[in-house]
């Protein structure tokens, strides 16, 4: 039974989930609310609890294979890493705000490590991402969005009385809901479309956070709004495809939670479907990533030919130093040599007719080592496109999403180089 045990949790893919810290009898314990995980294993996948303890953020590459990440409930996000120059907020206003959410206001730095590092993971791997509440915000801040500090004094309490909304109530708090309005075309819209009235486009949706997403990453595009306009949901259009392991998505509301009093039914036929979608994803990319680690490997060379390798390389090596210095000493043993020359009469790139030519115009060795590359360059270009030809469209996706990123990244890091070139002529230029 218990051989039967490891090898389903061998098959079975694998969700992260950080758990939350809190006091009990005098102790921290670490946790994770119960409908998270029961949804998560009765969809076909295994959670597995990284816990909130000093130094995790440095060992995420040892709970690898990542297959999905789930990040929930927690206390308020740092506000120095999204916001340079913090709030505006007065001192009396920060102690307000710190005894109306006495439990959510204590900054936990390690937790903060620990999820913005999954979630960045996740975002350059294209791996499965759902955020419920703080796990939403933790996505937004990971992609350069900000958040508001307090939803009520910088949102909502500044909002006509018809537009204001209560996003918690300790007095009610898991019976406390408010509307909000659904997009079209969106997740959202696909799960919540049997409940929705076509006019008004709204749901009910528990909440219990202060805080919440004040500028949405560029990357996002939202699936809901609350009365006082704040984004109640949202995701990347280009990374959802759950059948093909694509799924990145936040939602502020809990819909795991959204169940009728002392009942286990949901409010709404759609509110497990989050958790079912994810886990969709999280099964497609368990799949993609066992097919292309099981492509076979080549074959390794036998000590004989490994020898033959490392003399071909010190030959090249040794060659190379000669003709870059420009000293023409020989090596104290020619058969050190030797292995490179048999190598380039045995694959030269050029034939001899060629070389012929090549000398016939004058050609000099560095014109004849750029044409070689020129002809390796045009073979190298052939191979790729065979490999490329046979690979899926998954596959292929993927590569494209990776080099867009990558050209993103360059073209950022090239304009902060030349804004900071252009500031330091602009200094000398002064001085």
């Amino acid at each position: 039974m218990a051989s039967c045990s490891s090898d389903l949790s061998m098959i079975l893919p694998r969700v992260l989930i950080v758990s939350r810290r809190t006091l009990r009898k005098n102790k921290f314990v670490d946790f994770v609310g119960e409908y998270h995980l029961d949804l998560i294993v009765s969809y076909g996948a295994v959670p597995v609890i990284v816990p909130r303890v000093s130094g995790v953020h440095m060992l995420l590459d040892s709970f690898e294979p990542i297959h999905g990440v789930l990040l929930c409930e927690g206390e308020d996000i740092d506000p120095s890493l999204y916001d340079a120059e913090l709030s505006t907020f007065t001192h009396q206003e920060l102690e307000e705000i710190r005894l109306a959410h006495a439990s959510d206001t204590a900054i936990d730095r390690e937790k903060d490590s620990i999820e913005l590092g999954l979630a960045k993971l996740c975002l350059e791997r294209n791996i499965p991402f759902l955020g419920i509440c703080r796990g939403s915000q933790v996505l937004n801040v990971a992609c350069g969005g900000t958040l508001y500090q307090d939803v009520e004094k910088e949102l909502s309490g500044r909002r006509p009385e018809s537009q204001s909304v209560a996003h918690i109530n300790y007095d009610n708090y898991d019976g406390h809901r408010h509307q909000v309005k659904v997009l079209k075309n969106t997740p959202l819209y696909q799960w919540f479309k049997e409940s929705l009235d076509q006019d008004k486009m709204e749901i009910f949706v528990n909440s219990y956070h202060h805080q919440g997403v004040k500028k949405l990453a560029q990357r996002f595009l939202p699936m809901a709004f609350a009365p006082d306009g704040l984004i109640e949901g949202f995701y990347d259009p280009d990374v959802y495809n759950p059948e093909e392991g694509k799924f990145i998505m936040g939602l502020q509301f809990h819909p795991e939670r959204m169940r009728r009093s002392d009942s286990d039914d949901f409010d709404y036929p759609g509110c497990p479907f989050a958790y079912k979608e994810f886990v969709k994803a999280v099964v497609a990319y368990e799949k993609k990533l066992s097919s292309s680690a099981s492509v076979p490997k080549g074959p390794r060379l036998d000590q004989e030919l490994e020898n033959k390798r490392k003399m071909i390389v010190r030959s090249f090596s040794i060659a190379k130093n000669m003709y870059t210095t420009g000293r023409g000493s020989v090596p104290a043993h020619d058969s050190d040599l030797e292995a490179g020359a048999v190598f380039l009469e045995e694959n030269t790139a050029l034939s001899i007719q060629q070389e012929k030519r090549l000398k016939q115009m004058g050609a000099t060795v560095r014109n004849a080592s750029a044409y070689r590359k020129l002809k390796m360059n045009e073979e190298r270009e052939m191979v790729a496109r065979a490999i490329i030809g046979k690979m899926s469209i998954e596959q292929l996706t993927d590569m494209m999403s990776f080099y867009h990123m990558m050209g993103q990244i360059c073209s950022e890091v090239l304009e902060s180089k030349l804004k900071h070139l252009v500031a330091e002529n602009n200094a000398a230029g002064s001085n």
